[in-house]
């Protein structure tokens, strides 16, 4: 885990557990060298940055050097306007109205652990033997600017974390127009670029094509991560596999517009940037003031893209997702949204709950309606008080009765909402986003409360807090249910409209901070229309996401399998719903939406009450069986083996750390009539170990089950699939 510092070649060498990491002073400037497998410390490393004149085009940076300029030099922070003709990492505009800096090193600092970041989620340790952290200040002369870019690497982790502090110590205000995390220059653009995309309902398809001249640019516009892209992107080689070859990933630990782009250069290097997305962006610096950026997180695997996912796996499990509920199991629940919408009332949901009792299911989670006069969307956000008419005894009642059956009890909210027709927006129509003598665009009939001002912030936690207090909650379901229109703020000046977004976050995350320390034993569950805020911002909060609104076994197939390249298991809801689907109209069997249901934190999405008794007992023995496989599901280390992007065919496994345990999943979509005797091949099993296959089922060699694979061949029928538990043997 060591930072090493060469004073002789002005050289920093970063070792996380399995990756090292080189920046290099090149006269003044901090040059990028290696990112890349564990290197010895000690061998010849001050000699791997090599310089040459490449044009008579290339800007003469270094007067007495014609072999260095910023138009070739690989860099850590690059600037725009003084030679360095790609992609800037930042760009401050000056009150005369230019916009050139530069940045030359001032001074660094090195010690044990990781700080937090200012209002914003970060991964963090519980001791400062996990990570040592190295401070860059690079400063520029002219304006007193002051960039101070921070790396942490970790001992257990091949991670490296990146973000980047402003500090003005001049004397004139400075406006911040570009912040990016993290800019990292590859020496080659032999690279695939891989992202996650989609929309509502259809989130984190896996994309993957080859880096050509140009810009490869994903993003959002939004206010939030988004449906439609993810703060994420990898470079892999064109070689790597899911379980073998490089793959290098970047995930933004924010929950607002971000920006993520691969550019190719007239020399074929490849630069690769993250951050909050620079569009209608900027931030106004006052003499000593500062502005922190959200944190970055790399993470390099030489086996494949399953060993990039593990790394963020097991990082954002533990040292991202926080409080008591983190290593904890999670419960299985009922929801009642699918079964009941806006129609219902308190008998209802009790009888829904004694269903679900005698199911052995864990917590019921009442769903949208209960509050103001919600009998549809189109009314009452913002007026979190229970619905008389639908809760006579209100929600404590309710509580008691749910509480009564076994159950625990759990509650939807939308509290960053607000509904023109609404007591809060009669009351306070200044307090959603919007801009003066515009339309207030609506989105599902409501607009955007203004997380930015305080007062905003401070109801919504008082009625939040008012009835955590009151009622006996176990479970939150925090939904968002609309992106970012007219965006601007009645609390901000004109000359800080273009901070409203930005500021919107910060205010969220410091809600989120208040209530949920104040309230640690609920469980805080994220929406937004399902997956649209699925990102570590959010999970610093909230241990689990609800992944989709789609609920359909097979789209749930490549949704969880695209999520589970960053994110782990126990972050992602998943629920069986009824059939014909909501969603896609489609029929599967209840084993085959359970399968892939337990393959995350499993529920129920429906009217229990008007299932058949040969419906209760496959769903009592998922029940049974997912309480003793979920440990192993939500903790353990995730192999993805066959691909629903690339076939009929879906399979994952999951093993315990210390490989006694493992689960097989396999999944066929259509039947196929005479086809191949297929079998499966197993990945992170000990090849030295045997396993039982089943409970009374043959023994195999860990070898031969990843070498020869599991035969799987016995399915009938469309929409089929099954699952195995493999214990080693003496």
């Amino acid at each position: 885990m060591p930072i090493y510092v060469d004073k002789n070649h002005e050289l920093f060498h970063l070792q996380s557990k399995n990756s090292s990491y080189i920046i290099q002073i090149v006269r003044g400037y901090a040059a990028h060298v290696y990112y890349g497998p564990k290197l010895r410390q000690g061998s010849n490393l001050g000699g791997m940055l090599k310089y040459e004149l490449r044009s008579s085009f290339t800007p003469n940076t270094v007067p007495d050097d014609k072999t260095i300029s910023l138009d070739t030099l690989p860099q850590e922070y690059p600037q725009y306007g003084s030679s360095d003709f790609r992609s800037p990492g930042y760009q401050v505009k000056l009150e005369n109205g230019s916009r050139i800096t530069e940045l030359v090193y001032e001074s660094h600092a090195i010690y044990a652990g990781k700080p937090e970041l200012e209002g914003l989620p970060a991964v963090y340790v519980e001791q400062e033997r996990e990570a040592e952290t190295l401070e860059l200040t690079l400063a520029d002369h002219v304006t007193g600017l002051k960039v101070v870019l921070c790396y942490s690497v970790f001992a257990d982790f091949s991670a490296i974390t990146r973000s980047v502090r402003f500090e003005n110590g001049g004397e004139e205000t400075l406006a911040l127009e570009r912040a990016l995390s993290a800019s990292l220059d590859f020496a080659d653009s032999r690279y695939e670029v891989l992202y996650l995309s989609g929309a509502w309902a259809r989130e984190r398809h896996i994309q993957r094509r080859r880096l050509a001249p140009g810009s490869t640019s994903i993003g959002s516009r939004r206010g939030s991560s988004s449906h439609q892209l993810n703060p994420f992107m990898a470079l892999v080689r064109p070689e790597t596999t899911e379980h073998t070859g490089d793959a290098y990933g970047f995930s933004l630990v924010y929950s607002g517009s971000f920006m993520a782009e691969a550019e190719v250069e007239q020399f074929g290097m490849a630069r690769l940037q993250i951050g909050m997305n620079p569009f209608d962006f900027s931030w106004q610096l006052n003499p000593g003031e500062g502005f922190q950026t959200p944190e970055a997180v790399l993470v390099y695997s030489d086996e494949g893209l399953g060993g990039m996912s593990r790394e963020y796996h097991r990082l954002y499990r533990t040292r991202l997702c926080r409080g008591v509920h983190r290593d904890r199991e999670r419960p299985i629940l009922i929801n009642n949204w699918e079964a009941t919408y806006f129609d219902f009332n308190a008998d209802k949901i009790e009888e829904i709950a004694k269903a679900g009792s005698e199911l052995g299911i864990e917590l019921f989670v009442l769903d949208d309606g209960w509050f103001g006069r919600r009998d549809k969307d189109n009314s009452s956000l913002g007026d979190w008080y229970e619905d008389r008419r639908k809760l006579p005894g209100g929600l404590a009642d309710l509580a008691e009765r749910v509480r009564a059956t076994g159950l625990q009890f759990g509650l939807w909210f939308e509290p960053e909402m607000v509904s023109p027709d609404s007591d809060l927006y009669r009351s306070h129509p200044d307090w959603c986003l919007h801009v003066p003598n515009r339309r207030r665009t609506e989105a599902r009939e409501q607009l955007i409360l203004d997380m930015s001002r305080e007062d905003v912030r401070t109801y919504v936690y008082e009625r939040l807090s008012d009835i955590f207090r009151n009622v006996p909650i176990s479970y939150v379901k925090w939904d968002m249910n609309r992106n970012m229109t007219e965006i601007g703020s009645a609390a901000l000046p004109a000359h800080l409209q273009r901070e409203t977004a930005h500021r919107y976050m910060l205010g969220l995350y410091g809600l989120l901070e208040r209530i949920t320390t104040e309230f640690p034993d609920i469980l805080f569950e994220s929406c937004s229309g399902g997956g649209g805020r699925f990102d570590p911002g959010i999970l610093y909060y909230m241990p689990q996401t609800w992944t989709s609104d789609n609920t359909d076994a097979v789209e749930r197939l490549k949704i969880q399998y695209g999520t589970s390249l960053v994110y782990p298991v126990s972050t992602m809801g998943a629920h069986v719903s009824a059939v014909p689907n909501h969603q896609v109209e489609r029929t599967t069997s209840l084993s085959f939406r359970g399968d892939v249901a337990m393959s995350g934190n499993f529920g129920y999405e429906l009217d229990l009450t008007r299932w058949t008794e040969e419906e209760k007992e496959i769903a009592a023995q998922q029940v049974k069986d997912y309480k003793e496989i979920r440990g192993l599901v939500q903790q353990g280390d995730l192999y993805r083996l066959l691909s629903p992007f690339e076939g009929n065919e879906t399979a994952w496994m999951f093993v315990s750390p210390d490989k006694s345990e493992a689960l097989l999943f396999y999944f066929k979509v259509l039947a196929e009539p005479n086809g191949p005797l297929q079998r499966v091949q197993l990945a992170g099993l000990d090849a030295g170990k045997d396993y039982q296959i089943g409970a009374d089922g043959e023994v195999m060699g860990g070898d031969r089950l990843m070498a020869a694979g599991l035969p799987v061949s016995s399915l009938h029928g469309d929409f089929s699939s099954m699952w195995v538990r493999l214990k080693a043997v003496e």
